[in-house]
């Protein structure tokens, strides 16, 4: 009897802790998601009011072609993106060894995480700029008539994914150069006692003990990558001015769309609509990674 006594006190005590966590969690992000799926199936008046209408919302979705670019434009930055990993790998694999000032490198690969995303694009939309911007200057000077490279169709994107990868390449180095420093020096030793050199420690050793963090890295990196919209909204803009660029079709994301539709348009049941198609991808491709990852990750 004491026992189940002292098994119900341990009971109550682990759920007292876990109830700010849990009502944090279901205040700030269960709710939203079931408020957000209810409106999706309503259609909004101009001063506030809605109404059910069912599926109207999703019957529109599928065919709205300003949708199916956004979700080729989504999909292609999140693919494009995920090269940043290898990069921070290759990164992370010459941080990760005693050199004077390593820890100077290692902070200036990881400012660009921390400033803010719309400084990020404000400057990067200087560079890119076709008239008088940095990067057209330098191609100048070797003979190259640059593009304007956010106003092409042909190049906008991919500028964009430049930008993506720029910024989240010093986060994935940092989170990859602490996986790197948790595998045991054990392993290398043994290695280069049996003649492996760096190259082989490198594939042989780092890579598959490393491939855990990778995982993780890769999983919020698409998630991240599948949400984009700030650095669109400010190199792109929203409403008539942004489609007054003739790349904006090529730069517009799912996000990008949810928000013309839902704060410009003041069409939110179709905004909410989109956004649970896309939280539907996103539970979707996170489901496929885990699934995939038995195949490559090797836990130790």
């Amino acid at each position: 009897m004491a026992r189940r006594k002292d098994r119900a006190t341990e009971a109550l005590w682990a759920y007292a802790f876990i109830a700010p966590t849990a009502l944090g969690l279901g205040l700030f992000y269960l709710w939203p998601v079931l408020q957000t799926a209810y409106f999706s199936f309503t259609e909004w008046g101009a001063f506030g009011g809605h109404e059910w209408t069912g599926v109207d919302n999703y019957v529109r979705l599928v065919s709205d072609p300003e949708l199916g670019r956004a979700l080729v434009n989504t999909f292609t930055f999140t693919g494009l993106g995920l090269l940043s990993i290898p990069l921070a790998i290759v990164f992370a694999a010459l941080l990760n060894r005693k050199m004077r000032g390593v820890g100077v490198y290692r902070t200036l690969f990881f400012l660009p995480y921390v400033t803010m995303p719309v400084a990020v694009a404000m400057v990067w939309r200087w560079l890119y700029n076709g008239d008088y911007g940095l990067i057209n200057n330098a191609l100048a000077l070797v003979g190259v008539d640059g593009p304007n490279w956010i106003a092409d169709p042909d190049t906008a994107l991919y500028a964009v994914v430049v930008i993506g990868i720029w910024s989240s390449i010093g986060y994935n180095m940092i989170i990859l150069l602490a996986g790197m420093q948790s595998i045991p020096a054990d392993y290398y030793e043994a290695a280069a006692l049996d003649g492996a050199g760096p190259v082989r420690q490198f594939v042989r050793i780092t890579l598959p003990l490393l491939s855990p963090t990778a995982f993780f890295v890769s999983v919020i990196s698409v998630i991240g990558s599948l949400q984009l919209f700030d650095l669109v909204f400010v190199i792109a803009g929203s409403g008539a001015s942004a489609r007054a660029n003739p790349a904006f079709p090529r730069l517009q994301t799912v996000v990008q769309l949810f928000y013309d539709r839902a704060f410009v348009t003041n069409d939110r049941g179709y905004a909410a609509a989109i956004v649970m198609v896309l939280l539907l991808i996103i539970v979707i491709l996170t489901a496929v990674q885990f699934r995939l990852q038995r195949r490559w990750v090797h836990y130790a």
